[in-house]
């Protein structure tokens, strides 16, 4: 997989959440077509509703395949919440927000829809999609590398 690998499947028309995701799932045993089914429903700040962005989504849980536990310990609760946490604060640091509505700046009251936006040059030339895509992308590499 190449390092442009997410936007590349972002441009193919993929959402942020399957461009992420699927970028980095084969390296924890996850085919690429189960990795776009199970990331699809969190495109677009979850269902278009523009909330928790969908490419952050993704990175915090390819880190949680790489970092988490999967015994329900606290200590180990505690644990992956706090890596969470400075994820986070790093993809704020680069993208402005965790929240869809923020990044695209919208309104907090605009309407949600479930019909994707046409990807068109308008489309990427308007949207920082792609660039939040490969930041979540480059995240991810660095989170599950460390």
């Amino acid at each position: 997989m190449s390092e442009k690998w997410a936007g590349e499947l972002f441009k193919c028309g993929y959402n942020c959440a399957q461009a992420v995701f699927a970028a980095r799932a084969s390296k924890f045993g996850i085919d690429t077509e189960t990795a776009l089914k199970l990331s699809a429903p969190l495109g677009a700040g979850v269902g278009r509703m523009r909330e928790v962005c969908g490419a952050f989504s993704a990175c915090a849980m390819l880190v949680g395949l790489k970092k988490a536990s999967a015994e329900p310990s606290e200590d180990r609760k505690r644990e992956i919440y706090e890596l969470t946490q400075k994820l986070a604060e790093d993809f704020k640091r680069e993208n402005g927000s965790i929240i869809c509505r923020d990044i695209l700046k919208l309104q907090k009251d605009a309407a949600v829809s479930p019909v994707p936006s046409p990807r068109t040059d308008e489309y990427y030339a308007k949207r920082p999609c792609l660039k939040v895509v490969e930041s979540a992308d480059a995240l991810a590499i660095k989170y599950m590398e460390s």
